[in-house]
């Protein structure tokens, strides 16, 4: 099965893992990956933390934990490649409308980041 359709198809939740230049680590919670190819992903983000980790250091990890019993998931290595502010692409990315939180501005910077697919492991263990 192709990795965009097991995200398709999956059920759960994700963690974006990101560092600063000096190698402190934020981890925060991110919808499944938008896929561009099966190589390329991209996450939607808001001029907050991870988003300035990104600016300094490159890489991220995206931990997804399906819904249910057991450890079933995916470990996704990422390198990022591109972004776009405020882009059109946005819009049609988003997979539900939001209502705005009480310490989100309507106004927002929106940043489109595009990251390369490195490595993909199970949510357990090595997939050797």
């Amino acid at each position: 099965m192709k990795l965009s359709e097991y995200f398709e198809q999956a059920r759960g939740k994700g963690v974006l893992a990101t560092a600063d230049s000096s190698g402190q680590v934020n981890a925060a919670l991110y919808a499944k990956p938008h896929f561009i190819d099966e190589s390329t992903v991209a996450f939607i983000l808001a001029p907050r933390l991870t988003h300035g980790n990104l600016e300094t250091n490159p890489y991220a990890a995206y931990i997804f934990i399906e819904d249910g019993e057991g450890f079933k998931g995916r470990r996704l290595y990422l390198t990022k490649i591109k972004e776009e502010k405020n882009s059109e692409l946005i819009a049609t990315l988003r997979r539900k409308k939001r209502s705005v939180s009480h310490d989100e501005a309507i106004d927002e910077d929106r940043f489109l980041v595009f990251f390369r697919i490195d490595r993909v492991l199970p949510l357990v263990g090595s997939g050797a």
